[in-house]
């Protein structure tokens, strides 16, 4: 995000008035989804603790503290994500070995005397594993010590991790006051761009910024010719594979969740294909599906083929909720 995000003014006065009086959790669970401001607020969380001159809410950005973790070079500060494995490969999850070191380092004391803090981001990719492991420092994180998890999934977090943290659950805020904050940042459809996102203001701003409103029409079109059979699947999922392929999974998630919706009020829908509501159900499942199936190990073009071929088996289809993507 660009600018701070209004919308946190509240918790960011809470959790100053909790630093204050020395009641900081040890442990912290920041959930939602992306866009919405939880790594925004985690970070002026973290610079007000390290901070060793700060002024009220916020950190003096000036003192060796502050200079340090600007830096990225704080002792007192560490971030575990997903990272490379021995091949030099980027992982898809956050595994046992991370975790293991990362308890090692929770156990030594401050080099500067205050907080020390641990990020994991993103959280909700801990194996399982690896969140067994987390479990011990969960429960005895130390004095003057900050494990904070960051995950746009919370539901995909054990309950014994969830159980073991204070959960900050972030929510699309106010529209006028995500409007107010779009127009602020530029955007010139700013109501266009929030109605894409589903009140999310910090993801309107992403999809501007990266073209993607044109992107996400695309995808409503191809989901119309693919269910008039006027449409190649095979063309279709070949273009999807060349161009962000998760995130058109995700637009066809999106679209179809608004179809279900449309015709359970009994319109006809923003894909404007005559369908029963259990067919629409079952595709919005499967273009879950197909979004979880590109976090393994299959071929994306087998999987956007697979999906793009919307077929549907009646006697399989069940209900499913769509209020979230």
């Amino acid at each position: 995000m660009n600018a701070w995000p209004s919308w946190l003014d509240t918790l960011r006065t809470q959790f100053a008035r909790r630093i204050e009086q020395d009641r900081m959790p040890h442990a912290l669970l920041l959930g939602g989804a992306a866009g919405l401001g939880k790594r925004a607020l985690l970070e002026w969380l973290v610079a007000r603790l390290l901070c060793q001159s700060p002024n009220g809410k916020m950190a003096c950005g000036v003192c060796h503290g502050c200079r340090l973790r600007q830096a990225g070079t704080h002792p007192d500060l560490v971030r575990v994500s997903r990272g490379v494995n021995r091949e030099g490969r980027p992982r898809t999850e956050i595994v046992v070995d991370q975790v293991r070191t990362l308890r090692e380092q929770v156990t030594l004391s401050s080099q500067f005397g205050g907080w020390r803090i641990t990020i994991l981001d993103p959280a909700d990719r801990l194996n399982v594993a690896a969140a067994n492991a987390l479990l011990k420092t969960l429960e005895e994180p130390g004095e003057n010590t900050l494990l904070a998890l960051v995950a746009d999934q919370t539901w995909r977090l054990p309950a014994t991790v969830r159980s073991r943290c204070q959960t900050v659950n972030f929510t699309p805020p106010d529209p006028q006051q995500s409007l107010a904050w779009l127009q602020g940042q530029g955007v010139a459809d700013c109501a266009a761009a929030l109605a894409a996102a589903q009140g999310n203001p910090g993801r309107a701003l992403t999809l501007v910024g990266e073209g993607a409103l044109a992107r996400r029409d695309q995808v409503r079109r191809d989901l119309i010719a693919l269910l008039s059979c006027g449409a190649d699947v095979l063309l279709t999922a070949s273009q999807w594979k060349q161009d962000e392929p998760q995130e058109r999974l995700r637009f066809a998630a999106e679209w179809l969740a608004e179809q279900t919706r449309a015709r359970a009020r009994g319109e006809i829908g923003p894909l404007r294909v005559k369908q029963d509501l259990w067919t629409w159900s079952s595709l919005f499942e499967q273009a879950n599906q197909a979004r979880e199936a590109l976090r393994g190990p299959l071929r994306v073009d087998l999987v956007l083929i697979d999906f793009l071929s919307l077929r549907v088996s009646t006697a399989d289809v069940r209900p499913v909720r769509v209020n979230q993507i």
